[in-house]
């Protein structure tokens, strides 16, 4: 059945990259509760059309539309964003959620192609996505989000070169926010933790049983995010009730970046549990499904 409730995003149309996993399914769901249509988009072999009938089951026909291809490709990132304005009418919401997590190892041992693919799904298709977006984004003075991470600010050791994409999207996005605030557009960055999806538990990525570990150890509340609590964040940047908020980096990281030690085995019990969440998730566990990615650890 339908649901009534009408939300903070009421009337506004996004994209949301990345959106048939992980983080990106909770931003759907979220955006869709609040008040949004919104186009998931995803690779050809992700459960996008899972999550456009999840979303349309539980909040009515109409309130989602369904994209899959790779979007460091130029042409199919144009078309991504023709396909939301014609589906709904406008755009006012970009969030820039995709990415890669495919490979951990030291410089020396990194592999090559997953270099090349992390740059390309992690840096190019935010750079199209945003470059075609902009034009529609000026005309509803909208919003351009995008996944930084904490490795953006401080680093990763075993996957250097993430942690250099995410560096380039905290700075990208604030140039966009910058050039594009005459125009009315305002753009951010969400920069999570280690948060429980895919690639954060060695059984579903490529992080080893010791950094799977030290994740919740150097964070000081002692826990994984959850993709809801990221999810959260990008709905009240995208809201108009963060009107005065542009080129600003939001961490969701539990402490990580201020960590100093394994400060997270100090936390309490109660501080260590996730929060429940309403969202009907399927795909939290999914990011990396059908994805290649290795370890040289």
């Amino acid at each position: 059945m339908a649901s009534e409730r009408r939300g903070r995003l009421d009337g506004k149309v996004a994209i949301v990259t990345g959106a048939a996993t992980g983080i990106g399914e909770a931003i759907a769901h979220t955006f869709v509760r609040e008040g949004a249509r919104v186009l998931v988009c995803g690779l050809v072999d992700d459960p996008v059309d899972d999550v456009v009938a999840a979303l349309e089951k539980e909040h009515g026909a109409g309130v989602a539309s369904g994209f899959s291809g790779d979007l460091s490709d130029e042409a199919t990132a144009e078309a991504c964003v023709a396909r939301a304005v014609k589906a709904f009418g406008r755009l006012d919401v970009l969030v820039n959620n995709a990415g890669v997590f495919l490979f951990t190892g030291e410089v020396q041992d990194y592999d090559t192609d997953a270099f090349d693919r992390t740059l390309r799904m992690n840096v190019r298709s935010v750079f199209l996505m945003t470059k075609h977006a902009i034009p529609h984004l000026q005309k509803s003075r909208g919003v351009v989000l995008a996944a930084g991470s904490e490795a953006g600010s401080i680093g990763i050791g075993m996957n250097a070169p993430y942690g250099g994409t995410k560096a380039f999207i905290h700075s990208f996005i604030r140039g966009v926010a910058h050039e594009q605030a005459k125009y009315g557009v305002r753009a951010n960055v969400v920069a999570p933790g280690p948060i429980d999806t895919a690639w954060t538990h060695k059984e579903s990525g490529p992080m080893n049983a010791k950094m799977e570990k030290t994740n919740v150890a150097a964070t000081p509340l002692g826990r994984l995010g959850t993709a809801a609590e990221v999810a959260n964040v990008y709905a009240f940047l995208a809201s108009d009730e963060a009107s005065y908020v542009t080129g600003a980096i939001y961490a969701v990281d539990g402490g990580i970046t201020i960590g100093k030690g394994p400060v997270g085995e100090e936390a309490t019990r109660a501080a260590k549990r996730q929060p429940d969440s309403e969202l009907a998730l399927e795909h939290t566990h999914d990011g990396l499904r059908n994805k290649d990615y290795d370890s040289a650890l």
